[in-house]
């Protein structure tokens, strides 16, 4: 009997243990059945946020904000560009020009300009159309069709318009009465603007055609450009530009300093044009598109700024920093239209060919007398007619007209016939404009307050506490402003 109770005292602890981790396993059971049921449950009652659709839609509005915020910065990239490539004495002017071309142009686009540009279906392939004004909100219902919000978008597009305008501030800058200005600014932003940018982004007559512009080389930067050109040629040169037997009379920029920080400044600004440009950035072929476009934007930008400096290195025997600036940004423009189709080699071809296109057009102008202070047509104007006809040389998406896909003979004819009637409604119709003011006596301000400065003639405050009213002779045609 001992021997027996031994055992007993040996096995039945085992036992009461073995027991209780059977209860235990048994509880945990039922804890985990009833968690799962849970989160079944909770799954099923899941709100529909956790669907693909929303979830595009956060990352598309999101990554959009983001880059219309990098557009919109631009616009200080082009105030310092103009500030510091002109006369300390119309720096205030220039940075007020920049801010009215922001704060007019956004008003005027929400009232105008949006409907124009975006129409709807039922002006698909057509010239006009107009969808009314203001925005329509989404919050009740999330446009998930399209994949991003319609406040993300048009917050995007007027920074567009936004820059189309600010390209002609540097064209006109140091003669140019601000209160015509502003008229310009307000037709460009509302009416031409959003009419020829239909054409292509709002399914207009170009888009039916097969027209490419994926970023704006045409849309915004030809149109910026050649609007420019318009206002050089009506205003005539600054005095002093050119002697009276014609003979180029340099104007030294005051701060080259502003000038490469306003140009590193559009550089960034350019991931949001360029890339941003995607509109749909979730997903990873959206992912991969939208960093390889932001690639050719900085070959092509890279490209155009050595080509710049080196030819101008072998023209003048030095380098010149503001010819590679510029040659930078018109690479940036050329590379617009097509960044989401050319391979590297051709963003780097195209990048040098603006380069070679910049400096050729700054010297073309200096020889036929024409007065632009930043360059703004040889950047904009003729490297986004470049940006336009490059697409039908280099790029691989060959569009489909008629249900039959062009050949690249045909692309090309597609970009020359598109760009050669964007380009010209600009010129034109603000050629029209600047002449009417000029007829009206509203567009030049006179010699005297030209000479003086437009900071103080036009706003009554300097730049600098340093600057003085004039340091310089007033004779007409032997002037160099400070």
């Amino acid at each position: 009997m001992k021997g027996l109770s031994k055992i007993l005292r040996g096995v039945l602890p085992v036992l009461l243990v073995t027991v209780s981790l059977s209860t235990n396993v048994f509880a945990v059971d039922e804890v985990v059945t009833e968690v799962a049921a849970e989160a079944t449950a909770a799954a099923e009652a899941a709100p529909e946020y956790y669907e693909k659709a929303e979830i595009d839609y956060t990352i598309n509005t999101l990554v959009m904000f983001v880059c219309a915020i990098l557009v919109l910065f631009m616009q200080a990239g082009f105030a310092m560009v103009e500030v510091g490539l002109n006369a300390a004495k119309n720096a205030v002017n220039i940075l007020f020009k920049n801010l009215m071309d922001l704060s007019v142009g956004v008003l005027l686009f929400l009232v105008v300009g949006y409907g124009l540009m975006y129409p709807g279906g039922d002006y698909e392939g057509k010239w006009f159309g107009f969808a009314g004004s203001f925005v329509e909100r989404d919050a009740e219902s999330p446009a998930l069709d399209t994949g991003w919000s319609n406040s993300a978008d048009f917050f995007f597009q007027a920074a567009f318009a936004a820059t189309a305008a600010t390209i002609v501030s540097g064209a006109v800058a140091g003669r140019m009465k601000f209160s015509a200005y502003l008229i310009y600014s307000a037709i460009l932003t509302g009416l031409i603007y959003p009419i020829s940018g239909m054409w292509k982004w709002g399914g207009g007559a170009l888009a039916a055609e097969g027209f490419a512009d994926f970023a704006g080389s045409v849309v915004v930067h030809a149109v910026g450009g050649f609007a420019g050109l318009a206002g050089a040629l009506v205003l005539g040169p600054r005095i002093g530009r050119f002697s009276k037997d014609g003979k180029s009379m340099p104007m030294l920029p005051h701060s080259m300093p502003l000038a490469a920080l306003g140009v590193m400044i559009l550089w960034v600004g350019w991931y949001g044009f360029n890339p941003g440009s995607q509109l749909t950035y979730s997903g990873a072929a959206n992912a991969e598109a939208t960093t390889y476009i932001a690639l050719t934007t900085t070959l092509s930008g890279a490209a155009g700024a050595v080509v710049a400096m080196v030819l101008s290195w072998i023209s003048f025997r030095k380098p010149d920093l503001s010819m590679a600036l510029n040659g930078a940004l018109g690479g940036l423009v050329g590379i617009t239209a097509n960044c989401d189709q050319v391979s590297q080699t051709a963003a780097l071809v195209i990048g040098a060919v603006s380069g070679i296109l910049v400096f050729a057009a700054v010297i073309a102008l200096d020889k036929l007398r024409i007065d632009d202070p930043v360059g703004a047509f040889p950047v904009h104007g003729v490297c986004g007619i470049w940006g336009g006809l490059a697409t039908g040389i280099f790029g691989t998406s060959l569009p489909e007209v008629a249900g039959e896909t062009v050949t690249q003979v045909g692309y090309f004819m597609i970009q020359l016939k598109a760009t050669v009637i964007i380009c010209s409604w600009a010129f034109v119709t603000m050629f029209a404009l600047f002449t009417v003011l000029k007829s009206l006596n509203m567009l030049r301000v006179p010699a005297e307050e030209e000479i003086e400065g437009l900071d103080l003639v036009e706003h009554g405050m300097p730049a600098y506490s340093t600057t003085s009213p004039s340091s310089v002779p007033s004779l007409p045609g032997t002037t160099v402003p400070v």
